[in-house]
């Protein structure tokens, strides 16, 4: 299931069923999981590991060298998990030694057209790139997050799950799990209520959401209070805890 004109390196590891377009290169230290489709004009560099059942359209690029400027060509890795599609002219870059080394992508992701992850980004599952949708180096996006096109993400912000940014947002700070954000420089709107419901939250799960999202962002309490005001209700609701407990890691503080 390789065709005649793709070029794949000999220490390559294709499982069984892979498929690799007209072509499409396949270099050394790749490996690519049962029934994963390589479409044509792909080109995968290693070190990178990519599981089963993904689907890789035209032109995409991944596993190459990061883009930054202190990368001197050390031994870094791109993991993808399965089930992901990347469309044509998708971008996902290798670590670098000044991070984990590892760009980590999980499983059952949308990576529209012209979508980039940069080194050292860590993806859950279940999220959705739109199209021109990138991330900066050293950002971490949770699962179920949704980014509209254009979306711009600075270096090491952290978007939480189930998160929402409307296109062409520009983000340069946390946004907490359950927000929707928009403008530039993003902020917080409401709450993603209907996309919690699709994701199977119960209605009184999404008003003890709403209700927190009012003391943090409705209230006029300074973010130490209005943390303080949440924390019994974060000792009850998991919901609520992992709202909060995001908000306390934050390094870059929150859109607010």
């Amino acid at each position: 299931m390789i065709d005649a004109r793709a070029i794949v390196a000999p220490d390559a590891q294709l499982a069984a069923e892979v498929s690799v377009g007209p072509f499409s290169i396949i270099g050394a230290g790749v490996t690519i999981g049962a029934r994963t489709v390589v479409g044509p004009h792909v080109v995968i560099n290693g070190p990178t590991t990519i599981g089963a059942d993904n689907r890789i359209l035209q032109f995409a690029s991944l596993g190459d060298a990061p883009q930054d400027k202190k990368y001197q060509g050390e031994p870094t890795r791109l993991e993808i998990g399965d089930r992901n599609i990347f469309r044509e002219n998708c971008t996902a870059n290798r670590g670098t030694t000044h991070d984990k080394g590892v760009t980590r992508i999980g499983s059952d992701n949308l990576f529209m057209a012209y979508s980039h992850v940069a080194h050292d980004c860590m993806i859950g599952s279940n999220t959705v790139f739109a199209n021109c949708a990138a991330l900066g180096g050293h950002v971490e996006v949770g699962d179920w997050v949704i980014l509209g096109g254009l979306t711009a993400v600075h270096q090491f912000t952290r978007i939480g799950a189930h998160a929402f940014l409307a296109g062409g947002a520009i983000v340069t700070r946390d946004v907490p799990p359950y927000v929707m954000a928009a403008g530039n420089p993003a902020a917080p709107h409401a709450v993603n209520s209907e996309g919690l419901r699709r994701r199977g939250f119960s209605e009184e799960q999404i008003r003890n959401i709403r209700d927190a999202y009012r003391v943090l962002y409705r209230s006029d309490l300074k973010l130490a209070d209005a943390l303080a005001r949440l924390k019994p209700q974060a000792a009850k609701f998991p919901e609520i805890r992992a709202f909060v407990e995001f908000i306390h890691a934050s390094t870059r503080s929150i859109v607010r």
